[in-house]
């Protein structure tokens, strides 16, 4: 007998196992801190913490972990659903649709799916799902100009006021810094506060000692500050930060990628570029 539940922290071990045989090239101990993280976040009421699984007679022989978050846009409160792992051991693949019509169900609720592999995406589409980010600019934040008076502060995760930054703003630098994420604030000269938040890329095809951009308010903002972010991150051995763009970037020097930067949603709300906060990239790693 083969049903689809919700997973619990009883599951977590099997469900660990799983994972690991699924994915080649991640190890139990990157799935376990990332359920670690998850299980100790926030979770919007009503929804599940971790995700689904198929259950064959006690053991999990499917999986597709979800991430939900409470956003607030334009004074409501929003839901955000972040589709992350999905895998069926090949005998039960007969059932894997149990699993993304239980997970999409709800109408209000914005899904993203933010690492597609390219062989998926006709899939994807076909669930409804439309791409909002076509793929990833490598920039070289250190060719551009830096603004005169614009200092570059690493915020640690106990950081709770910062000179030109809300308290939103702090909170969210201080929760990714704990998740092991660099977190930013740029202040201009006149006293203007921009959060930044990056990650290093993971390595695969990409020679560059590269970072990815998880956060700021507007891709605007990185290219006013990416002079002074470029030469911070210079002295740390990075010459490259990846950014979503849906084309190349007159503002910036680099180079514009399709292969890998893909990104997809489904819902009511199209997700803007340069923000991958609260995301599986964060909580389980790149």
């Amino acid at each position: 007998m083969i049903r689809c539940r919700e997973i619990v922290r009883a599951d977590l071990a099997a469900v660990t196992d799983l994972l690991t045989r699924g994915f080649e090239g991640r190890s139990r101990d990157y799935w376990m801190e990332g359920l670690r993280r998850t299980s100790v976040r926030e979770v919007p009421e009503g929804f599940p913490r971790f995700g689904y699984m198929l259950d064959h007679e006690g053991t999990p022989v499917g999986v597709l972990l979800l991430i939900y978050t409470a956003r607030e846009d334009g004074g409501e409160t929003c839901i955000r659903c972040n589709v992350s792992s999905w895998y069926v051991e090949p005998a039960f693949r007969n059932y894997a649709s149990m699993l993304t019509k239980v997970a999409q169900r709800h109408e209000h609720v914005t899904y993203i799916n933010i690492s597609p592999a390219h062989w998926t995406w006709p899939t994807i589409e076909a669930q409804g799902f439309r791409a909002y980010c076509g793929g990833l600019f490598f920039s070289f934040p250190a060719l551009s100009r830096s603004a005169k008076g614009m200092r570059v502060e690493v915020v640690q995760q106990d950081a709770q006021a910062i000179g030109g930054l809300s308290k939103a703003d702090v909170a969210l630098l201080a929760r990714h810094a704990a998740y092991g994420c660099l977190s930013l604030a740029c202040r201009a000269a006149d006293g203007r506060g921009f959060p930044f938040v990056l990650q290093p890329m993971r390595k695969r095809r990409i020679a560059l000692p590269a970072m990815q951009l998880i956060y700021c308010h507007d891709v605007a903002d990185y290219v006013a500050c990416a002079g002074a972010i470029g030469r911070f991150l210079l002295r740390r051995g990075r010459i490259s930060v990846a950014l979503d763009a849906n084309g190349g970037m007159k503002d910036l020097v680099g180079v514009y990628r399709e292969r890998r930067g893909r990104k997809y949603f489904k819902g009511p709300q199209c997700p803007r570029l340069a923000d991958l906060s609260d995301t599986e990239l964060v909580i389980y790693g790149p």
